[in-house]
């Protein structure tokens, strides 16, 4: 090899060492804003508007009298308000998957 090119190696897996615990320093740092109530105003947010759209959407279909086009909507409002009401759902259920398809989850 090449001595430039392999001065240049060293060089940066030098300053790649500092640059990557520069970084870890910078990410420790306490003025991050806090993000800890974030998910609850979101949730606060847009709970009573997720609702309001669900019973005029199914106001409408009961209406029109396209029953089975009302209950699959029902269907699918009643997931997505489990996945959006209950946080950890999410977490649970693909470690629920994982573990069926064999994979360790620890």
């Amino acid at each position: 090899m090449l001595p430039l090119l392999s001065s240049t190696t060293d060089a940066l897996h030098a300053g790649g060492a500092e640059l990557l615990n520069l970084a870890v320093e910078t990410n420790t740092n306490e003025n991050a804003p806090d993000t800890g109530g974030l998910a609850d105003f979101l949730r606060g947010f847009f709970g009573p508007l997720f609702l309001v759209i669900v019973s005029i959407v199914a106001v409408f279909f009961l209406f029109t009298r396209e029953i089975t086009r009302f209950a699959q909507f029902i269907i699918l409002a009643i997931f997505i308000g489990i996945v959006f009401y209950v946080p950890g759902i999410i977490e649970v259920i693909a470690v629920a998957l994982a573990r069926a398809m064999g994979v360790s989850t620890e």
